[in-house]
């Protein structure tokens, strides 16, 4: 059975390590029969929540951005792919600021697998642990959510390097497996 399979790229480099990875996991994941899109977070215009709570019994958020879209591409897809670099031992910017903004329809996003992609140029695993936490702390938001997968893209900092790496492989495999 064909998933509905969304791949959000934290990355604002533009074929970045982490965004890389995410073309190879939405290969193998198209390649094995679902359907597959990949935002680019870094190039939709999405601001940070506000606390503002208009949103409260409405689940219409104030801000008038690209949110809404995303949020429901969210909504209706099967399995969430979060990728992004380890800025400062956490996720950066531009993720957090999407993953924030679902506070609108919060409680519409269930039953959801979900994969991580995490990057940086730290080459220890250790590294990536509080990006991790991060990631987990949103799904443990998320009724029915059920982690399936990490990989791991460790010791790579200038663009394109993690190419030829086992991460690729890592990810091409894990997007079959969706």
């Amino acid at each position: 059975m064909s998933k509905n399979v969304l791949i959000l790229s934290g990355s604002p480099r533009k074929n970045g390590n982490s965004d890389i990875l995410c073309d190879e996991f939405a290969r193998g994941a198209a390649e094995a029969g679902n359907n597959v899109e990949k935002i680019r977070v870094a190039e939709k215009n999405i601001g940070f929540c506000r606390a503002c709570y208009a949103c409260r019994g409405t689940g219409v958020c104030a801000i008038k951005d690209d949110m809404a879209e995303v949020l429901q591409k969210r909504i209706e897809a099967d399995v969430l792919v979060l990728a992004s670099p380890v800025y400062f031992y956490s996720i950066d910017a531009q993720l957090k600021a999407l993953i924030d903004r679902t506070v609108a329809r919060w409680l519409d996003v269930k039953n959801k697998e979900f994969y991580y992609i995490v990057t940086a140029a730290d080459s220890g695993k250790e590294a990536a642990e509080t990006t991790l936490a991060c990631f987990r702390g949103y799904a443990d938001c998320v009724d029915g959510a059920i982690e399936k997968g990490v990989i791991y893209g460790m010791g790579v900092y200038e663009k394109g390097k993690v190419n030829d790496t086992k991460a690729m492989k890592e990810a091409y495999e894990m997007g079959r497996t969706v």
